[in-house]
């Protein structure tokens, strides 16, 4: 093989080579950069009236970002420890629904999710369980009989068991 021929083809090798990792990266660049931005919340169905946590991934997270949607408003993500993080609560009359949160980047990446509210109403007070009127009329009179005729049958156990005693000292 000569000289000239081993030139030619490692040439065209090295042409190749050159080609294939251009377009991989420019075919892939994209592709890394949109698997980057996103947005997440902890939990995705909140109680109205509670708070949900945002976290955010822009690329490189040096950056705030804000974040919007119908269900709170606006709350600005502030980089900590190489992640976007938020906080906000949603207000308590917040109608029930999924709301759409979107994310915008310094660098004018954008990612959108959905946020669940839910507004379960929760009771001030014990179930109404009535106010005890099945259970009979008793008025004060008839009560007051009672606790006498009580009084009355508890003297005369008294009396009979102090009696026994006696007897059973003296024989």
């Amino acid at each position: 093989m000569g000289i000239r021929r081993l030139v030619s083809r490692t040439r065209t090798a090295l042409a190749v080579t050159v080609a294939t990792v251009c377009a991989v990266l420019l075919l892939g660049a994209p592709a890394a950069l949109a698997q980057t931005v996103r947005i997440d919340l902890n939990p995705p169905t909140v109680q109205a009236g509670n708070r949900v946590g945002i976290t955010a991934n822009c690329g490189d997270n040096l950056n705030q970002a804000r974040v919007e949607s119908d269900a709170f408003g606006q709350v600005i993500l502030q980089p900590e420890n190489g992640v976007l993080t938020g906080a906000v609560t949603v207000p308590g009359s917040k109608a029930p629904g999924n709301y759409n949160v979107h994310l915008t980047c310094a660098n004018g990446s954008t990612a959108d999710t959905n946020l669940n509210v839910i507004n379960q109403t929760r009771p001030t007070q014990g179930p109404a369980a009535g106010g005890g009127g099945m259970a009979g009329g008793l008025d004060g009179r008839t009560v007051l009989i009672g606790g006498l005729a009580t009084l009355a049958l508890g003297a005369g156990l008294a009396l009979a068991t102090a009696r026994r005693r006696r007897d059973g000292a003296r024989a």
